[in-house]
């Protein structure tokens, strides 16, 4: 089975999960902007990771726009994956049919506001303004976490949450290296 790693990453998370699945898999690891679409149907599984920006999956047109034989795609965001509903992100960036036929994960990455834009640290200062207007008490595990770590930097990456990701490729065909 031929497969290939290709991520999009702003700020180095996304790129680490990619860097990690590549290693696993011993697949080649691809920054999106030096892939040809055409060469995407070269591949058994294509892997895509993409940060989670604005409401979307920074890059995500690449293999949304092109076809792919088989399509696994994982996100990197700073909200907790276990209590967070990617849906409308998913349904912004892919079809129905898309969606269904591929495969998702997401893990959780990390934030140091000294690298961020003026846009996106815009989108912060909006972010902790609305959660500052919600009760102490009813404030999310994540909201508490982003006004704890508002300013500063935080890394929340870990190798081990790939797992479930890699299996899943592995299990595609039993002749891929264990």
């Amino acid at each position: 089975m031929k497969a290939v790693v290709i991520y999009t990453s702003k700020y180095g998370t996304t790129e680490q999960y990619a860097r990690w699945i590549a290693e696993e898999l011993d697949a080649p690891l691809c920054e999106a902007s030096s892939v040809k679409p055409s060469s995407l149907m070269d591949y058994d599984v294509v892997i895509y990771g993409g940060g989670l920006y604005a409401g979307g999956i920074i890059g995500s047109k690449l293999v949304a726009k092109n076809p792919c034989k088989a399509l696994i795609v994982f996100t990197v965001g700073l909200a907790t994956p276990e209590t967070t509903d990617y849906s409308e992100i998913l349904k912004r960036a892919f079809t129905r049919e898309q969606l269904s036929a591929m495969k998702l994960f997401h893990f959780q990455g990390g934030i140091d506001y000294g690298m961020l834009g003026v846009v996106y640290k815009a989108m912060m200062a909006v972010m902790k303004k609305q959660i500052m207007k919600i009760p102490p008490t009813e404030r999310s595990s994540d909201d508490r976490e982003l006004l704890e770590t508002y300013g500063g930097k935080v890394d929340f990456t870990n190798r081990a949450t790939i797992k479930p990701l890699v299996d899943y490729v592995r299990s595609l065909k039993t002749t891929w290296p264990q």
